[in-house]
């Protein structure tokens, strides 16, 4: 395994995979912490959990130059997303004894409810994109429930997968609950396959998550999957195309391009199609390739070089079915992962652009006739994680948003995660839910208790 710097394609380390001793210990220490984790209060683990926030805060600027050296995201995007690990922390510490509270029910018992208990050992499969998000999203509410928890990170991300597993040790959590497995892709099945492992979650791509919930569905383990997107962005004929745009752009180009619910497919109606899509392409235009470490740099480079060319495919392929070219379309002749920030205009039916996800800096602009059109074209994908839908008469976003087949549907805002809301996909975009309430339910025993 090897961590890259995708700024310049240089090797920084090099890492060699765990032996099957060394996974052997990991999973019976991970079994042995769980249980006494488990008996602790729940008070007590959350306390832990604040303390891993507050360790996070401490080394913010530390960690989000891992995130960055690694990985290549913009150095404030890594800063903000170490910080918002420390919220998810936050939130299950602040939640964790309201959200696992015994819920009574009315019964022909004396006394009668649910109560919840945790499964035990979890199989954590992370990808590479938000390297310290992801992970925290999933561990905070997983912890503190109760579990514990081992990673397997993307295999280009081993430097941010060990300072995790630091970063839970020097907060205090007991050894062996939390545990990072230099392991390759091919060894998860058979980790699934261990009757101590009991559940597993998986952000990442779609081949990935058909091979995890094929592994767990044949052993019978709880699993989540958190996949692809292709979010639609509709812009109506009242919308602010200020506010829009604006948004459009840190949206599609934030963390060059890579991410689920970055919106991919521009859809404004064709009173508004000219304006908006001159609007994006002028502001693409402004975007500066460089350094993700200074400050005045806003596009960084791609994660890994297979994943420009992948990329670049799609739009060739696009643009040899018909799609329009405005800027970009083209990787950049400089060292490193870079591909020019691209506009695709005039995208239908039978292009890569509309129908797959393009994960990079490449904006799509689908024009629809009207309001009716629009929410056809937004719903016409196998994907359904979010989308976002601009407008100034909020009721009427409410009632298009309601009719949206995704996971997250937003008006007037960018489609985001946040601790205290739900978060997940339908369709191909995978199933089941981080974040809030269901987040923490999701690897929890809802156990029926009846006295009589």
């Amino acid at each position: 395994m090897q961590s890259i710097d995708p700024t310049t394609g240089q090797i920084l380390e090099g890492f060699e995979p765990i032996g099957s001793a060394a996974l052997e210990d990991a999973i019976a220490s991970a079994a042995a912490a769980a249980g006494p984790w488990s008996a602790r209060p729940v008070a007590e683990r959350a306390g832990r959990l604040r303390t891993v926030g507050a360790h996070l805060r401490e080394h913010r600027s530390d960690l989000a130059r891992v995130i960055t050296r690694e990985m290549g995201k913009l150095i404030g995007e890594a800063e903000s997303e170490v910080e918002k690990c420390a919220l998810v922390c936050d939130y299950y510490a602040d939640q964790g004894e309201r959200l696992l509270t015994d819920i009574p029910i009315d019964s022909d018992a004396s006394r009668s409810g649910v109560v919840h208990q945790p499964l035990g050992v979890l199989l954590a499969v992370m990808p590479w994109n938000f390297p310290f998000w992801q992970v925290f999203r999933c561990a905070a509410p997983a912890l503190v429930a109760g579990n514990a928890l081992l990673l397997k990170h993307a295999s280009n991300v081993p430097r941010c997968a060990l300072a995790i597993e630091r970063i839970f040790g020097e907060s205090g959590l007991p050894e062996g609950l939390f545990k990072t497995l230099l392991i390759e892709s091919g060894r998860v099945a058979d980790l699934i396959a261990d009757p101590r492992v009991r559940g597993v979650s998986l952000t990442g791509s779609e081949a990935a998550g058909r091979a995890v919930a094929e592994a767990a569905g044949r052993h019978l383990k709880k699993s989540l999957l958190e996949l692809g997107g292709s979010d639609a962005f509709v812009v109506l004929e009242d919308a602010d195309l200020d506010h829009a745009v604006e948004t459009a752009l840190r949206s599609r180009f934030m963390n060059a391009g890579q991410s689920c619910i970055a919106a991919k497919r521009f859809i404004p109606v064709r009173s508004v199609a000219d304006d908006f899509t001159q609007r994006l392409l002028a502001a693409i235009r402004e975007l500066r390739p460089g350094d993700p470490l200074d400050p005045e740099t806003t596009l960084a480079p791609m994660a890994r070089e297979d994943l420009r060319e992948e990329l670049h495919r799609q739009v060739q392929d696009s643009l040899d079915a018909g799609a329009r070219l405005l800027t970009g379309g083209h990787p950049l002749d400089q060292p490193g992962w870079f591909y020019a920030p691209t506009l695709l205009d005039g995208v239908g039916p039978g292009m890569p652009a509309y129908s797959e996800e393009l994960f990079g800096p490449v904006a799509v602009v689908i024009r629809a006739e009207d309001e009716p059109d629009a929410l056809r074209i937004a719903n016409d994908t196998r994907f359904g994680l979010g989308g976002s839908v601009w407008t100034l008469d909020t009721e009427r976003g409410e009632r298009f948003a309601r009719a949206m087949d995704c996971g997250a549907a937003f008006v007037n805002g960018l489609v985001k995660s946040d601790p205290r809301l739900p978060f997940g996909g339908v369709k191909d975009s995978g199933y089941g839910r981080e974040l809030g309430a269901p987040g923490i339910q999701e690897f929890l025993n809802a156990k029926t208790l009846w006295i009589g």
